[in-house]
């Protein structure tokens, strides 16, 4: 009885801790190459943190309500390493169809994006929305 309460006081403990995750929120990915860009919404996904397109825009600003890719998953198996920095997760990229290793460093409301295959990388720095 005493390992279940313990167990269950730790899995308490973790999930608050992944609750406070400071890179959870809304993110507003650079624009593309006609202009229009992405909302990301990024927030705990069991031990890891997971990225999904929330909603896209056009070059305008105005929304794209038929946007075939919303609620697609673009960030998985992302790991907090401490401060700031993330690593050992996956992006996809919606541009190229591929899918990258990936990092990410939070700056206070700046996220820097890497996707990288081998040693060729490319990145965007997103904004926090919310």
């Amino acid at each position: 009885m005493k390992k279940l309460v313990i167990a269950a006081a730790l899995t308490v403990a973790t999930a608050g801790m992944a609750m406070a995750e400071p890179v959870a929120g809304t993110w507003k990915t650079e624009p593309g190459d006609t202009g229009g860009y992405l909302h990301v919404k990024i927030a705990p996904c069991g031990s890891a943190i997971c990225g999904t397109i929330s909603k896209a825009f056009d070059a305008d600003g105005a929304a794209v309500a038929d946007y075939e890719h919303a609620g697609k998953r673009m960030i998985w198996d992302m790991n907090a390493d401490g401060g700031g920095k993330y690593s050992g997760g996956k992006i996809w990229a919606a541009d190229s169809d591929k899918t990258y290793n990936s990092k990410m460093t939070l700056s206070g409301n700046k996220l820097n994006v890497k996707g990288c295959v081998a040693v060729i990388c490319r990145g965007q720095d997103w904004k926090r929305v919310n």
